[in-house]
């Protein structure tokens, strides 16, 4: 896995984008979808895309005729649906450690 520090925000996104890994998804839908703010989202999706956990693509669209800007769609690579998996796994257990420790007291 890739040497990213696992904080809420990533876990959210990762949880987001592993509900449906073979779905493209772009950033307002994945921030909405998280519960997390727009301005939170984009830095997490850049460095996931980073390190090889998800390609991007720009939407071709004419932006005068649809009147939005263009939207960029992620998906997640299989890199980052492994490294996804393996991270949510690993703040599960270490959740169910930290329990256990509270009910020994």
């Amino acid at each position: 896995m890739a040497n990213l520090r696992m904080t809420v925000p990533r876990l959210l996104v990762l949880e987001a984008f592993l509900d449906e890994p073979e779905c493209e998804r772009y950033g307002l839908e994945l921030a909405h979808v998280a519960g997390l703010e727009p301005g939170t989202i984009y830095p997490i999706l850049v460095a996931f895309e980073g390190v090889g956990w998800l390609t991007s693509r720009a939407e071709e669209i004419d932006v005068h005729v649809e009147g939005r800007p263009r939207r960029r769609y992620y998906r997640l690579t299989a890199d980052g649906v492994a490294a996804g998996r393996a991270a949510i796994a690993a703040r599960k257990q270490r959740a169910q450690r930290a329990g256990a420790r509270r009910l020994a007291w």
